[in-house]
This record gives C-alpha cells, sequence and structure tokens, in this order.
C-alpha cells in the first residue's frame, strides 16, 4: 500500500512539472521581445553583419516571440552638439533613438578595432545615451567576430560603457568568433554557414530571451 502511495505521488509530481514545464515554454511563445540589434562593421561583407542575419534567421526558425529588428547605424552623424536644437536631434539620429528606446533589449554584434570598440558602434552608443538615455534599464548581450581574440577585449570595454548606460548585461554565454584566415565559419559575403556557431548563437539568443523577461517582470 506504501509503495502504491510513492508511485501515485512521483507519477503526479511528475505530470506537474511536465505541466510547468509546457506552461513556461507556452509563457515564453506568447510573449513578443522587440531585439534592437546594432552591427558595429559598416562594411558589405561584415562579419558581425552575418551573425545578425543569422540570429533573425534562428528566432524566426526556432524562438517564438522573439523578433529581431537591424538596425543601420551608418547614416548617424559623428556625435556634435552643436547638431541638438532645443533637445532635438537631427532627423537620422531621433529615428534611431527611437528604435532603441521602443526595443526590449539589445544585441550588439561588435569587431574589435585596435583593442578596443569600433569608432561606428561608439558613435551610435554615444548618440542614444544623450538625454535623456534611451539604454537605461535594458537587457542585452554581446557577440564578436573578429581576428586574434576574437573580439574579447572589444567585448569587455562595452560592458565597461554600459554600467554608466545602466544597460543589463547576460554574463552566459559568451561568444567570441576567432574570424581569421584561414577560417571556415562564413562564407565571402559573411554569412554564417557552420554549425557550431550557430547553435552557440542560438543559447545567446534564448539567454538573452530569458533575462529580458525576468528583468520584465520585475
Amino acid at each position: 500500500m506504501l509503495n502504491t502511495k510513492i508511485e501515485v505521488s512521483k507519477r503526479k509530481r511528475i505530470e506537474e512539472e511536465a505541466e510547468m514545464a509546457s506552461n513556461s515554454v507556452s509563457n515564453l511563445a506568447q510573449a513578443q521581445i522587440k531585439v534592437a540589434a546594432i552591427s558595429g562593421s559598416l562594411r558589405r561583407a561584415s562579419r558581425n553583419s552575418g551573425v545578425i542575419r543569422c540570429a533573425i534567421e534562428i528566432c524566426k526558425e526556432s524562438i517564438p516571440g522573439m523578433e529581431i529588428d537591424f538596425i543601420d547605424i551608418e547614416p548617424l552623424p559623428f556625435v556634435n552638439v552643436d547638431l541638438e536644437k532645443n533637445g532635438t536631434y537631427p532627423p537620422v539620429v531621433e529615428a534611431f533613438r527611437q528604435k532603441i528606446l521602443e526595443a526590449d533589449c539589445i544585441l550588439f554584434a561588435a569587431p574589435e578595432y585596435n583593442y578596443s570598440v569600433s569608432a561606428p558602434l561608439k558613435n551610435a552608443i554615444d548618440w542614444a545615451s544623450r538625454p535623456p538615455n534611451v539604454w537605461a534599464d535594458k537587457a542585452a548581450a554581446i557577440v564578436s567576430a573578429a581576428g586574434g581574440s576574437g573580439g574579447k577585449r572589444a567585448q569587455y570595454h562595452i560592458r565597461q560603457i554600459g554600467v554608466f548606460l545602466d544597460l543589463h548585461f547576460i554574463n552566459k554565454p559568451e561568444l567570441f568568433i576567432e574570424a581569421k584566415p584561414p577560417q571556415t565559419f562564413f562564407d565571402n559575403d559573411g554569412n554564417v554557414i557552420d554549425p557550431d556557431i550557430k547553435e552557440r548563437l542560438k543559447k545567446v539568443l534564448l539567454s538573452l530571451q530569458a533575462f529580458t523577461l525576468r528583468l520584465r517582470k520585475k
């Protein structure tokens, strides 16, 4: 009799855990998360831009409720307070800032220039930090494709900048892609073709999704 009760209790617990897991997946699928994605490289065959394109495809194929908006930062002028008039910014800057403001979280794809952040990316970060700071209190993740270290130093510099901006970065997993020749991670147009990189990128996106939802509940 006692063994029967134990078995019934076990089955009930398993059924409850399965139901909770199912509800959790359902909630994730229903929760809509808008991601603002920025590549710190402007060149046509940029591998970092290719990583963002890959992330977009991954979300479409296997991460319900997560939508990535790839934001072009090339049109942004250099930061110059003389361009600010009565608390407003040039139209292209206003449009950029609005996209960041409307996003639930941020995905940075960061190359490494001279051991640090690329000039286009730093310029974009600075524009969106002008009053009011539209980065504040958002979840964020960084991925990098770069020679040598794979972008580690650039990523850590962005994290340092993010402290002042009140960005909340996921800590794990990290993704550093050592994109130096000879390599087979990308094709000639900068598109990701390596299955392992795609799987690691998916894990980053899932972590960003979960962290964004957790911050939303606070």
